[in-house]
């Protein structure tokens, strides 16, 4: 009888989504709204669960500029011999977004945010403002940790969700302080993951973004993305300039794995080889090969593709060369580049990768030392 009668409810269910659904298509309503609460949407319930953890952050900083070498010239000097020429500073100030991860006053954001800031300035949700100081930065990683001083009683925080359960398709909802406007909320799904941020274009960082078309503008920097429950996904951290409804943000377990260390105030350190690389197919050596002006016979294998070797690298050092193709390391077959990648990232600093390569007709081994990449190099 339960079990009956259990069925019969789950049929009820589906054949009242299923009029919903058919309302929405019908009336142009959004999907969400049908299955929200009568009078909010999933997104105002999530909106307010983490809204009162988003921060404003304000920075400013100092830069000393040389007067113009015109000035300093002979000629010119001797028809203003007493001109001084002090340096001369100008003071630039920068906005981004944060959330607060723990009720003492800890805040995380984006490094460039708060990056050579002389002062940053938290303005909670509430009004009220709070100088902070900038425990730790991660340039590689675009991560940094803000302490708030003064705080005398538990402040709001945002949840941690769990990154590595997103799936594409997902809602993402992302709250910040884009171009001034405090306290504003996009809403999109996400895109796809594991966008490289060599494919995003900045090669500077070491990271796979959540990829999202939630709108995302300057001043949104170091806001959160938020699943439908609320919970932190990612961090808002770059927009395409030369696209529209494109954003990505930082994975949430990719900062919870440093979180630590950034408040302690740690130097994180990223291990490099020092090589520009491609994923390299039998095809592609086929199309090089049938080219009579290829300037060289690349081998008709998987792996990848050595384009360039940086000088004074781990990579120039072992003898790597451009036209290499990388085909494993350490006996794990390589087929792309950003398996290479993964491979480096989570190399210590100093650990010897050993590389399989095919030259041209012949197979080859080649040890690589890692070493620390230094800044945003």
């Amino acid at each position: 009888m339960m079990k009956r009668l259990a069925h019969l409810l789950q049929q009820t269910l589906k054949f009242c989504l299923g009029l919903a659904l058919v309302w929405c298509l019908s009336s142009g309503t959004p999907v969400w709204a049908a299955v929200s609460t009568p009078h909010h949407s999933f997104v105002a319930a999530a909106v307010e669960r983490v809204g009162d953890a988003v921060v404003r952050i304000d920075t400013e900083r100092t830069i000393v500029r040389t007067p113009d070498p015109l000035l300093s010239d002979p000629f010119f000097r001797q028809f203003f011999p007493g001109l001084a020429l002090p340096p001369q500073e100008d003071r630039l100030r920068g906005q981004g977004s944060g959330f607060i991860i723990d009720p003492s006053g800890i805040v995380m954001t984006n490094a460039h945010v708060v990056s050579e800031a002389d002062t940053v300035m938290v303005r909670l949700k509430d009004g009220r403002v709070f100088e902070g100081e900038v425990r730790g930065v991660d340039e590689v990683s675009d991560l940094a940790i803000v302490k708030l001083k003064g705080v005398t009683e538990p402040l709001p925080t945002a949840p941690l969700g769990d990154s590595s359960q997103v799936k594409v398709g997902d809602w993402a909802i992302a709250v910040g302080n884009p171009l001034g406007l405090d306290n504003t909320v996009t809403l999109g799904i996400v895109s796809t993951l594991h966008r490289s941020s060599a494919q995003v274009g900045i090669p500077d960082k070491r990271l796979d973004f959540i990829q999202t078309d939630a709108a995302i503008n300057p001043g949104n920097s170091g806001g959160p993305l938020l699943n439908e429950e609320g919970e932190v996904i990612g961090i808002n951290t770059a927009i395409r300039a030369d696209a529209m409804g494109i954003g990505f943000a930082i994975p949430i377990n990719k900062a919870k794995a440093l979180q630590a260390r950034l408040i302690r105030g740690e130097k994180i350190q990223h291990a490099y080889i020092g090589i520009q690389m491609t994923t390299f197919t039998p095809a592609m050596a086929k199309e090089n090969n049938a080219n009579p002006n290829s300037p060289v016979i690349l081998p008709e294998v998987n792996g990848v593709l050595v384009l360039q070797v940086l000088p004074n690298t781990p990579a120039a050092k072992a003898g790597l060369r451009w036209g290499d193709v990388i085909t494993a390391v350490d006996g794990e077959p390589i087929t792309s580049a950003d398996q290479l990648q993964s491979i480096v990232d989570n190399a210590a600093v100093g650990q010897v990768l050993n590389l399989t390569i095919q030259r041209g007709d012949r197979s080859q081994r080649i040890a690589v030392r890692t070493a620390e990449l230094q800044g945003a190099a």
